[in-house]
């Protein structure tokens, strides 16, 4: 190194050296400056802060600390802030999570049961389930979802509390019963009396709903807010929509959070003076609902005063709600009158009966299927048999359709009415034993969808019987039909289609009667493609079995004896003594009607 170039790097080491001690900021100016950053930072939490003395910055940080605590005064002010600490009950069938955040339960696993793809089955969890009193302090609602209780286990019980002031307290009591869905739950206001105003307190509930079960769309079909009145029937808010409804008809003994194959429900032993429940569908995936229930418990300004209550968290397995008591089942939709006291009376102990077996779900709704096309057996022998007298009477009501010409048609059907009336035939006669049946084949509609025993159970290619099998996996929605077609619905319409162009071939029909039935199962493939193979599977075995009657019963009919016998019924003198049929005698009567209404010329 040079000798200018050590000199210039000399200077400058002099002129930073000075000017690092000549522009340092004096003691006071570094308090200042403290003191301003602690004022800016309580100012953006919201809080003004008092005057701050210029020399002694222990009173800065006390000020600090009282505007903190400032924020949580008031009723409960002690338990508005906490860390959020969760503990754990259990039995056999449930596993519970409780939060001291609310002091409620943050989740429920139900055991044994898992989703559709193999995770643990959780009813809720999370922050969007929110369970707690809406308490009027002094003037202040006080919600105690937002309160930090604290919690105490002691065996198969957890106590959550949050305090009011030394003696004055909100106690939750959770209890899980052995081996039960149920879990007994108490609430305890103690030394409140002077505290909450009025002569109620409001329970409030809100719960999401998660998707359990591979059908989005089943789960909505199927879930719904349910409740009853003490001295009332099992209701429910709508299946299809947002809904919103005022209980005030009386005491409401229990509400439910139904979903397609579980509940959340809770029961109170007293009845909730009032209430309201409602419903409404998110777009969000993966969820199917939200429940929103606000039910008011009464306060008697009593020193102490507890509410008795129980939650079931379970299955919706007829057999299981009904121990439940207070009419649970009702939550099971077996269809509307008549169906339901079919499916409840008639095919469900059937099907119970054939369950004590030990057989596969298969195996049982084939035996179930037989049962019932043995019992219609009478029936389907008339409604073909009718058909047939139908069928024979065709070339005669041809020959006088061409005879009178289509621009006679009320006269055309009075010549079919005296054919019919000599003939001894009664034309409604394949339609009625077919009404009669109607309602057993459609209490299955009901039946099959909403049968917990049948979710998770497989048969043949099917996984579960309880949703559609997936034959074709599309990837997108597919206008009339889904993202999927189910084999055992394409099997089933085949079926149906099969049987209609057989059953046109026993009556038949002609013209557009004759392509009708045709379209009805093509209409069904759309429908019931979402629905449950179970469902599916039935009616395609009862269209097999019904081919199989029709075979059995053609065997057995013989039309040259049928064509026969109508020769003779039209040979045979009336006898105007003997008693008409009903059918006969509003077969006169419309007769007579339609003569009258001729023109003089035509009669």
């Amino acid at each position: 190194m040079d000798k200018n170039t050590f000199t210039g790097l000399f200077l400058i080491m002099i002129i930073l050296a000075g000017s690092f001690y000549f522009l340092k900021p004096s003691t006071a100016e570094i308090k200042k400056e403290q003191q301003n950053q602690t004022a800016d930072s309580l100012k953006k939490a919201g809080v003004q802060p008092t005057v701050v003395q210029k020399d002694t910055l222990a009173a800065v940080v006390a000020a600090k600390a009282v505007a903190d605590s400032a924020a949580f005064t008031g009723p409960f002010g002690s338990e508005m802030k906490g860390t959020e600490i969760t503990s754990t009950l259990e039995n056999d069938q449930l596993l519970l999570t409780l939060s001291n955040k609310g002091g409620k339960i943050s989740s429920v696993q139900v055991k044994n049961q898992k989703t559709y793809n193999g995770k643990p089955l959780i009813l809720f969890k999370g922050d969007a389930n929110k369970f707690g009193l809406d308490l009027n302090v002094n003037g202040k609602v006080i919600n105690t979802n937002n309160l930090y209780f604290t919690a105490t286990k002691t065996g198969n019980t957890v106590s959550m509390r949050a305090n009011y002031a030394a003696n004055a307290y909100i106690e939750y009591l959770y209890t899980v019963k052995p081996k039960s869905p149920q879990v007994a739950f108490k609430i305890n206001l103690v030394g409140l009396q002077q505290a909450i105003v009025g002569n109620n307190v409001t329970l409030n509930w809100q719960e999401t709903l998660l998707q359990q079960e591979k059908s989005v769309e089943g789960e909505h079909r199927y879930s719904a807010p349910y409740y009853k009145y003490v001295d009332g029937d099992v209701d429910h808010l709508s299946v299809s929509k947002d809904d919103k409804e005022d209980l005030a008809k009386g005491k409401i003994q229990w509400f439910s959070f139904k979903q397609h194959f579980f509940s959340a429900a809770l029961i109170n032993k007293s009845g909730f003076e009032k209430g309201s429940l409602a419903v409404s569908i998110p777009t969000t995936p993966g969820v199917i609902k939200t429940y929103t229930a606000n039910m008011q418990l009464p306060f008697k300004q009593l020193a102490s005063q507890s509410y008795d209550m129980d939650f079931y968290f379970g299955t919706n397995q007829f057999s299981e709600l009904k121990k439940q008591g207070y009419e649970f089942e009702k939550q099971v939709d077996m269809g509307y009158w008549p169906l339901k006291y079919i499916n409840r009376f008639v095919v469900l102990p059937v099907f119970n009966f054939l369950e004590g077996f030990g057989w596969g779900y298969g195996l049982i709704i084939l035996v179930l299927t037989i049962l019932l096309k043995l019992v219609l057996s009478p029936l389907t022998y008339k409604s073909y048999l009718s058909m047939a007298k139908m069928r024979v009477l065709k070339p005669e009501m041809d020959e006088i359709k061409a005879k009178l010409g289509d621009d006679k048609a009320t006269q055309v059907q009075q010549e079919y009415l005296k054919l019919y009336k000599k003939a001894g035939v009664n034309p409604l006669g394949g339609c009625l034993p077919m009404v009669l049946q109607l309602p057993l084949v459609m209490a299955f509609f009901f039946f099959f969808p909403n049968l917990f025993e049948l979710r998770g159970q497989s048969f043949l290619w099917m996984h579960d019987l309880s949703t559609y099998d997936e034959f074709i996996r599309f990837g997108v929605k597919i206008p009339f039909i889904g993202d999927h077609l189910s084999l055992m619905c394409v099997l089933m319409t085949i079926s149906t289609l099969i049987m209609t162009y057989f059953n046109n071939q026993v009556s038949g029909a002609t013209g557009q009667m004759k392509y009708i039935g045709y379209v009805m199962p093509v209409i069904f493939l759309g429908v019931l493609n979402s629905y449950p193979a179970g469902l599916n599977y039935y009616y395609f075995l009862a269209n097999l079995m019904t081919f199989g009657q029709q075979f059995l019963i053609r065997k057995m009919v013989d039309d040259d004896k049928i064509h026969a016998l109508i020769q003779q019924n039209k040979a045979r003198p009336t006898d105007g003594k003997k008693k008409k049929s009903n059918f006969q005698q509003r077969l006169d009567d419309y007769m007579r009607q339609q003569q009258k209404q001729l023109p003089a010329g035509k009669k």
